[in-house]
């Protein structure tokens, strides 16, 4: 059979399904402590055929999939996907230096460094870390949340708010954030303590990286860009849980009530950002000394300008959101900064659209108030959405005057603004509309149990993806739409019963209850 066949031939459920069993393996053993087991499994996922096939899978199907490496290298054809997984070795691995590239920081002039691997070291990394997730799902602190499965912003948020919501909960609060964290990582640290081939892990953090034609070492971090690097840098950070657990909510080995409600510590973090609660500003600052602490083994150092300790009748920014205290009442909003960022991608792409058709805008404009609503409607939003709907209207009014600066308001609003339902102003060619913000529907988060884990409780999360999935109506329209939809279910049941009940299970019964006339 040809490479071509093989590779189109290929039953993804099946291997899904051996490579998830042997993760599930790994899990177990660590839970239980079983050490030497867990690196047997581990060798065997990393030998396993379908595993390989499901890595050279995965690098295919992420964003960076036409982005070659120093080889110029990438898989496009099913034959060279088929060949690159048959070819997948550790036997004399050698990765190649990472391309170096510079790409911009939302909202900065600074420029953030990205390492790419060449395909094969993508496939590799992606390999190794099917074998370590699990590992590092189940050693994990509880509340990290970045870079993990089945976990998100708002799995983070919704625990933070939990932690401060309440009028007993802690006033003060240390935002962290930790300097380079990706760039400074130690090496030694890493090979120390990272549970996986010591000689692979090398290779993936000593391949050093090109730029402009000169090949530079690599000291210290993981790539930005490397696939397993997440999973590395969440290992090295975790810890941090278990330390303050142990100095401020236990006593004689055990978590204490009266100790934990004296400090009211509480630790959310995700990937490199962080916050901590504390019952004073001195435990506050008695924390970050830890911290750095902490830190500094693993050969990194918070960021001093960005690592605070606020009242949260201050308030503080967390992952886009705002958390403050307004009388004493919890109220998590979109910060400025995030307002800031949407007005101003909003208002670019208004500018750089000066010739577009209105259908172009749309298609342009729509994806980002929808993916910004989306992510904000679990929080504090309905103001915000209506005034940034406010805003929107004025950037396009101004858009339509510049096109036709000759004509009336009264023929510009009648070109580009239409009535739909009880709306007046729509901007819309007739086929396409633009979205509001304030059609969003709030809806709360549902809380993430954070004793549960992805490779051993696939029933709950499969369920929780479930209700998380269930989309809620956006629009009027589709508020209507669904109403109707419901309405057409619920008047089918009620058919199908009236015909079951209705149903003549046998002559006798049909000649009583509906005897021929005559």
């Amino acid at each position: 059979m040809q490479l071509k066949d093989q590779w189109n031939n290929i039953d993804w459920k099946k291997v899904e399904k051996h490579v998830n069993r042997l993760q599930t393996r790994i899990a177990k053993a660590v839970r239980e402590g079983k050490w030497n087991l867990v690196k047997r499994l581990q060798y065997l996922l990393s030998q396993s055929h379908y595993a390989k096939l499901l890595a050279v899978k995965k690098v295919n199907q992420n964003q960076g999939k036409r982005t070659a490496g120093v080889d110029g290298e990438t898989w496009s054809s099913p034959e060279a996907k088929m060949k690159a997984a048959l070819g997948l070795t550790d036997k004399k691995y050698n990765a190649k230096p990472l391309k170096r590239v510079f790409i911009e920081k939302p909202g900065k002039k600074k420029k953030r460094p990205l390492g790419i691997p060449t395909m094969y070291d993508r496939s590799m990394q992606s390999l190794y870390a099917m074998a370590l997730e699990p590992i590092a799902e189940t050693t994990g602190d509880r509340t990290s949340f970045g870079f993990r499965k089945f976990r998100s912003t708002h799995d983070a948020s919704s625990h933070a708010f939990l932690y401060i919501c309440k009028k007993t909960s802690p006033v003060w609060i240390l935002e962290g954030d930790i300097k380079g964290c990706f760039d400074n990582i130690s090496h030694q640290w890493l090979l120390e303590n990272i549970l996986m081939d010591k000689s692979i892990l090398r290779q993936f953090l000593k391949a050093g990286y090109v730029f402009e034609s000169q090949l530079f070492p690599t000291d210290a971090g993981t790539p930005q860009g490397g696939i397993i690097s997440p999973i590395l840098a969440n290992m090295t950070l975790d810890g941090i849980q278990k330390m303050l657990v142990d100095k401020y909510k236990t006593k004689n080995g055990k978590i204490n009530r009266e100790v934990s409600d004296k400090h009211k510590v509480h630790f959310v973090r995700y990937a490199d950002d962080f916050i901590v609660t504390a019952n004073t500003e001195e435990i506050a600052k008695e924390i970050k000394e830890l911290i750095k602490d902490f830190l500094k083994e693993r050969g990194l150092e918070l960021s001093e300008e960005k690592t605070l300790i606020t009242n949260i009748d201050n308030g503080f920014d967390f992952l886009g959101w705002n958390f403050r205290k307004y009388n004493g009442k919890l109220l998590v909003k979109p910060s400025k900064k995030s307002i800031d960022k949407v007005t101003e991608n909003i208002s670019d792409t208004i500018k750089r659209g000066k010739a577009w058709k209105q259908e172009d805008l749309i298609k342009t404009l729509n994806p980002i108030i929808i993916g910004w609503s989306n992510y904000h409607r679990s929080a504090v939003s309905s103001k915000i959405f209506c005034k940034l709907d406010s805003r929107i209207w004025g950037m396009l009014w101004h858009w339509a005057k510049r096109r036709h600066p000759e004509k009336s308001r009264q023929w510009i609003a009648d070109k580009y603004w239409h009535s739909v339902g009880k709306r007046n102003w729509v901007f819309s060619d007739g086929t396409n509309q633009l979205k509001f913000l304030s059609d969003t529907k709030i809806v709360r988060h549902i809380r993430l149990k954070l004793d549960m884990n992805p490779h051993l409780d696939k029933e709950y999360f499969d369920l929780r993806k479930s209700k998380l999935q269930v989309k809620k109506p956006t629009s009027i329209t589709e508020k209507v739409i669904g109403i109707a939809e419901k309405m057409t279910v619920v008047a089918k049941k009620t058919l199908d019963k009236v015909k079951n009940i209705c149903k003549p299970e046998t002559v006798t019964m049909t000649n009583n209850c509906c005897p021929n006339k005559g």
